[in-house]
């Protein structure tokens, strides 16, 4: 038997309905009985014609938690759901087949429950609650989360961990998180066109505490933008930028030509979203002009680390929402 998640709608708001008439519910009315559609072909079709702005991946999703609450979910599984006043898991046993039901609930489709057990959210581990974060309507819970809370619901003894663990595992989830979201941001950032990198890089610098100069379109002569404290590139550091935004990595021979384009005094920034060989890597380690490289991943940390200083027209090339994290 598996557990599977059913949220009692956006925030909660459905929990009494759950389980003063013993059901879990979902959404999604518009489309009548949903044992009618044959397939999921189907309920994609329909949700097309009733949401034409919906694009395909959040009708995909739709479309497969339906197709989990309708067939997947099966009589004597366990389910689970979330009270979020209260703090509180509630978890019971299915014992119906799926049928709309109009007048029962706001959400009409439902499935009967065999409510049985009350845990707190406090008594599960940080794992388990990272388990049961996704903000899908129904899913499966994962094995491991699935254990633990039968046996706390249940009755079984808790496994007590102590404080470093739990610190420990939390800072794993945080750094997992921290992981995907530079992926993420690196996938935005390669998903821009030329001139837009360029303007993203020149606002990086500028939030950074430098002024810049972009170039215009056409030949360069090796340097896209210029940075310095002044903007004119009268006050030192004098710093020279060239940007390659394309999948192959920057060799040996353009980074020789970026250096001797540079005079002394000058600073160079090179910056790579398709990395660089490692033979570009030794000319810039043994240039005479200070010469820094940056790859995608580099220019992602620089990208987190200054984005509050970001102005505007950077923060419009590249929007980003920060999150919160305990420390």
């Amino acid at each position: 038997m598996s557990l599977w998640m059913v949220r009692a709608g956006e925030e909660g708001f459905l929990i009494e309905d759950f389980i003063d008439r013993k059901i879990v519910a979902i959404g999604w009315n518009y489309l009548g009985d949903l044992k009618k559609y044959k397939d999921n072909e189907e309920i994609k079709n329909e949700f097309r014609k009733q949401r034409p702005l919906y694009n395909n991946y959040k009708i995909g999703m739709n479309t497969r938690q339906i197709n989990i609450f309708v067939n997947e979910i099966k009589n004597k599984d366990y389910v689970i759901t979330y009270d979020p006043n209260n703090r509180e898991y509630h978890i019971g046993k299915i014992i119906s087949d799926y049928r709309p039901e109009p007048k029962l609930c706001e959400y009409q489709n439902i499935r009967e429950v065999e409510w049985k057990y009350v845990i707190n959210r406090d008594d599960l581990s940080a794992s388990t609650k990272y388990k049961l974060g996704p903000i899908q309507t129904v899913f499966k819970i994962h094995e491991d989360a699935e254990k633990e809370i039968l046996n706390l619901s249940k009755g079984k003894e808790k496994k007590e961990e102590d404080i470093e663990y739990q610190k420990s595992e939390i800072e794993t989830i945080k750094e997992d998180y921290i992981a995907n979201s530079h992926e993420f941001i690196k996938d935005k950032v390669m998903a821009l066109n030329w001139e837009d990198m360029q303007d993203l890089v020149a606002g990086v610098l500028r939030g950074m505490g430098y002024k810049t100069m972009v170039s215009p379109k056409g030949p360069d002569r090796g340097k896209d933008i210029t940075a310095s404290p002044d903007g004119l590139g009268l006050t030192q550091p004098r710093i020279f930028i060239e940007v390659k935004h394309r999948e192959q990595p920057i060799g040996s021979g353009e980074i020789r030509k970026f250096i001797g384009g540079l005079r002394t005094g000058c600073n160079g920034i090179y910056v790579s979203t398709g990395g660089f060989a490692k033979e570009a890597k030794y000319e810039a380690e043994r240039s005479n002009i200070p010469l820094t490289l940056i790859d995608a991943d580099l220019l992602v940390d620089l990208i987190v680390e200054y984005y509050d200083h970001f102005d505007t027209d950077t923060r419009s090339l590249l929007p980003l929402t920060k999150i919160y994290w305990p420390s």
